[in-house]
């Protein structure tokens, strides 16, 4: 009871004149750009299947990597245990040096994690200390340092799934999908409250912006999309195909249906890849309705649905017939991150508009 109580007065309502929503808009937005750019790193990782080569979470002692050559030969060892390793590992098997190759990318994208906790954490606290974070903001605030949490929770649960007595050589992609997923939806949710702030700053009675219907429409067939490219990618299943926009020469591929509907069309590469390439016109079908109906309202917006998400189109095709090309997939994977920022932004100003508000 009393530590509830003491959260309570930490995120009470600042008093009249204190509250800094311009500056926490802002910090909000670099927060923003930390998670893009973890996303970015987290693509990295799965494309040159680092994610398993780190088999245990130490949060205080994992911040550093092996400072001796005998602490490497133990890590490499562990890696040696999984799945992974004695599957693609190869006849002559893999070296020190490309270990450590692929150690750095799952140690870089752990150490970001934890950099974007404290970046986070730390100035809310000053913040909340202060009492200057607005009335209304203080739990929602809270609740996005909850879902970041949460994402190291669900990192290390993505990974425990290829370490260990299991059989898969590589993580669930079921897993690194609601990792993922979960990544994106704070990223929109960094960016909506950082554009309410910001119009409080502007003027001391805005209210937060309203989620219309169809804006979640939007949004829905937007998670498809983007759960479908998880899949995807856990499941290596960009290498499916190589041509487009047929696939083998064919316009819709063989699919063995011999397993089950469900678990074909939750586990088969070639359905999924099939699946993530055409569900994404329909996905672009829904991104330029909103970025026609915010037009008005806030041409930015509407500028930076229709670059994000046609680059993005375009990065998908060229990762295909490139073979999966790992710059261009991660290009692709930076650029669906946008498409979300920019979607949430538009999703913002629609609510806005629908109650007769422009952006500012």
């Amino acid at each position: 009871m009393a530590t509830s109580a003491s959260v309570s007065r930490l995120f009470a309502a600042a008093p009249r004149g204190t509250a800094r929503p311009r500056a926490l808009s802002r910090w909000l937005l670099v927060v923003a750009v930390l998670v893009i750019g973890i996303v970015v790193v987290g693509g990295i990782t799965r494309l040159t299947e680092s994610g398993l080569s780190i088999t245990e979470w130490n949060v205080v002692s994992g911040i550093l990597p092996p400072l001796s050559d005998a602490a490497w030969h133990a890590e490499f060892a562990k890696y040696q245990t999984t799945s992974q390793f004695r599957v693609e590992s190869g006849p002559a098997g893999m070296d020190l040096a490309a270990f450590k190759f692929i150690f750095f990318w799952e140690w870089f994208h752990r150490i970001l994690g934890r950099l974007i906790g404290m970046v986070y954490l730390l100035p809310l606290l000053w913040f909340a200390a202060r009492r200057a974070i607005p009335a209304g903001y203080g739990w929602r605030l809270a609740a996005m340092f909850a879902l970041i949490c949460g994402q190291g929770a669900l990192g290390w649960y993505m990974v425990s799934s290829g370490v260990g007595d299991s059989p898969l050589i590589s993580v669930s992609h079921f897993r690194l999908a609601a990792h993922l997923l979960t990544a994106l939806f704070l990223l929109g949710g960094l960016v909506w409250t950082a554009r309410d702030l910001m119009r409080l700053a502007q003027d001391p009675a805005a209210r937060p912006a309203p989620l219309t219907a169809g804006s979640a429409v939007v949004a829905g067939v937007l998670l498809v999309q983007l759960l479908l490219g998880a899949w995807v990618a856990g499941l290596d299943a960009g290498l499916a195909a190589s041509d487009w926009p047929l696939m083998n020469g064919r316009l819709v591929p063989e699919i063995d249906w011999s397993k089950g509907v469900v678990w074909t069309l939750t586990n088969d590469p070639f359905l999924i890849h099939f699946m993530h390439r055409w569900w994404a016109w329909v996905a672009v079908a829904a991104l330029v309705w909103l970025a026609r109906r915010v037009r008005k309202a806030d041409r930015r917006a509407s500028i930076a649905v229709h670059t994000a998400f046609g680059t993005m189109v375009l990065l998908g095709i060229s990762t295909v017939m490139s073979g999966v090309s790992l710059w261009v997939a991660v290009a692709h994977q930076l650029v669906g991150a946008l498409t979300v920022a920019a979607t949430a932004g538009a999703m913002h100003s629609d609510g806005l508009a629908r109650r007769g508000e422009r952006a500012r």
